[in-house]
């Protein structure tokens, strides 16, 4: 650690205290979407922690030990590229600790997105509808170039706090969730953190556990923060030797089952959620006998639109 002035050791003490409002999500089982006698499917329901979804574990690792190697202050503010829900997970803790958060945020981001990190106060810098998360990152780079005291580049897609972030919380919690049965994890890959952590973490426990990564199935898809590995810019977290399998999504699947899930579950989720879902589907109607975990990054609390559509 480096030497830290009173009040980043304050800030660092208070962002302990906000660590326990951090991941232990609980475990829903899938019973009526899907049902099929001898598998099993569960969901991580991602955004019931503080940060609202599957990317405040990262978010706040990311945050709290650039805050414990003082390169972040009140002063010195924390700048990334983001599809919506890591910027907002920032912007929650970066509120929560007098944190100045910048985030490079392609303008079609949905309005929910939009309105929740101006409510939390970040400073928003918009890029090209058409770039995607990709020209967020190129953006990003440019301001740290041009500011580099003004800003702490977090790069979520280089940070290795991302991964470990679900290493040591995610995959911890699945294991102790299922009591050690799980057969199968089974997530989106876009940043590629909760795959590559949870996989890791989950094949040194117990080799035979599948890990089955999910994409979309063009480059024009409608699945938010996702990488359509072949036509995007791979992120360099990403480990390609975990995968056992990479199965492929599409979109409107995906909003049938925002439907069923709704009105069979209970449950209103995003599409990237009912991606994961589409996905578990896949493997459980592969299988006889298992036990198949995957991870609902939030719910449908930011996607009017999408529901607009579909109901």
């Amino acid at each position: 650690m480096s030497t830290l002035t009173a009040s980043q050791t304050d800030l660092l003490r208070h962002s302990e205290a906000l660590a326990t409002f951090v991941g232990n999500t609980p475990l829903f089982p899938i019973t009526r979407v899907f049902s099929k006698p001898g598998v099993r499917i569960f969901a991580k329901l991602e955004w019931q922690q503080m940060g609202q979804s599957v990317k405040a574990r990262p978010a706040f690792r990311i945050l709290q030990e650039a805050l414990r190697a003082g390169l972040v202050s009140p002063e010195k503010g924390l700048l990334d590229a983001t599809s919506g829900n890591t910027g907002i997970a920032y912007a929650t803790f970066g509120a929560a600790l007098g944190i100045p958060v910048t985030l490079c945020l392609p303008e079609n981001a949905s309005e929910e997105r939009k309105t929740i990190l101006k409510s939390l106060g970040v400073n928003i810098v918009y890029t090209s509808r058409f770039e995607g998360t990709d020209g967020a990152q190129e953006k990003a780079r440019e301001l740290m170039k041009e500011h580099p005291d003004r800003y702490y580049y977090a790069d979520q897609y280089g940070n290795n706090n991302n991964w470990l972030a679900h290493y040591e919380t995610t995959a911890q919690e699945v294991l102790e969730q299922t009591s050690g049965t799980i057969t199968h994890f089974v997530a989106g890959l876009g940043t590629t953190g909760t795959f590559t952590g949870t996989g890791r973490k989950l094949k040194e426990t117990n080799a035979a556990i599948q890990l089955v990564g999910l994409q979309p199935d063009t480059a024009m898809h409608g699945l938010e923060g996702w990488k359509h590995l072949e036509t995007a810019v791979v992120p360099a977290i990403y480990d390609s030797t975990l995968a056992d399998a990479v199965l492929d999504v599409d979109t409107l699947g995906a909003y049938e089952l925002i439907k069923e899930t709704a009105r069979k579950e209970g449950l209103l989720i995003s599409p990237s959620a009912a991606a994961n879902l589409q996905g578990a589907i896949k493997v459980a109607n592969s299988i006889d006998k298992g036990t198949i975990v995957t991870v609902f990054a939030d719910n449908g609390d930011k996607y009017h639109d999408v529901y607009k559509q579909i109901f």
